[in-house]
């Protein structure tokens, strides 16, 4: 009993930081959700009036998650892809495969407003190096207005977001890789395994583990999306590239609407809860 004691006794400081940080602003955010506040005056309490709000009448809301579903879609497709790609290249033998890491995994060690403001003058369209190239090449005419097209800027962001993000997801894999015996490799191949048998019989399962850190990760990090969109975009043209965060910050700081702004934030976790958690429990569930 002492021993458990004085495991908790040590858990405790830790504990009591997580929820003052984390689970004390999360409580009130979702009790300032069922009330109208502009944060000064008096609160009013409409019950579930900011929910229905949201997705009843404000199309900016529901333009905001369809584009944050799409980027969560478009990440683990992408990004995880990729970046799975680019493990199992550096993985191997070769000269110079270490500084092809740091290259890799550099543009993850630049914040997110760096991140816009260099993909921002690479999208300009009177210098911009994409639309220069495209002129170098003869191919001028293909020449378009990437963030002032709400068709295609949302893909224009997630491009620069592809660009950062690779890194971290990258390393997991190639931990993860490191971590496979190669006597599996070697007990496959004399059986008369190929190259993609390989792949979906040992790499994929011996990866189990390595794929929930990864998918956790990036689904958290598609849902909190926001310094990226803001730098480049500022959520237009004509509200296009707004993300559920970017939303929630305009609407609490710059309309002062934080009974709304807290109701986006927990809707936010809700989704990030109903997605992570049964994903977490099935593939971590003793076989």
């Amino acid at each position: 009993m002492r021993k458990r004691k004085s495991r908790y006794l040590f858990m405790l400081p830790a504990l009591l930081i997580y929820c003052i940080v984390v689970v004390v602003p999360a409580l009130y955010s979702i009790y300032l959700s069922f009330f109208k506040w502009n944060g000064l005056g008096k609160k009013t309490f409409v019950v579930f009036k900011n929910y229905v709000n949201l997705f009843s009448v404000d199309v900016v809301f529901q333009t905001a998650l369809k584009n944050n579903l799409l980027w969560i879609l478009l990440t683990i497709v992408f990004v995880t892809s990729i970046a799975l790609f680019l493990a199992m290249i550096l993985n191997r033998s070769f000269h110079g495969r270490v500084m092809y890491r740091a290259i890799f995994y550099f543009p993850y060690m630049l914040s997110w407003v760096v991140i816009g403001i260099i993909w921002k003058w690479i999208y300009n369209p009177n210098i911009g190096f994409l639309d220069e190239m495209l002129k170098l090449i003869g191919c001028a005419d293909l020449k378009i207005k990437w963030l002032s097209d709400p068709k295609i800027a949302l893909y224009c962001v997630f491009v620069a977001s592809l660009w950062q993000g690779v890194g971290q997801p990258m390393l997991y894999f190639l931990a993860g890789l490191q971590a496979i015996p190669q006597e599996l490799y070697e007990a496959a191949r004399v059986d008369g395994a190929g190259k993609i048998s390989l792949f979906i019989h040992i790499t994929i399962p011996q990866l189990k583990e390595t794929f929930v850190i990864v998918f956790a990760t990036l689904i958290i990090a598609s849902m909190k999306v926001y310094d990226v969109v803001y730098v480049m975009t500022n959520g237009g043209p004509a509200n296009s590239t707004q993300t559920l965060a970017s939303y929630m910050y305009s609407q609490t700081f710059s309309f002062s609407n934080l009974g709304t702004g807290s109701a986006i934030a927990t809707v936010m976790m809700m989704i990030m809860m109903v997605i992570i958690i049964p994903y977490v429990l099935f593939t971590t569930k003793e076989d």
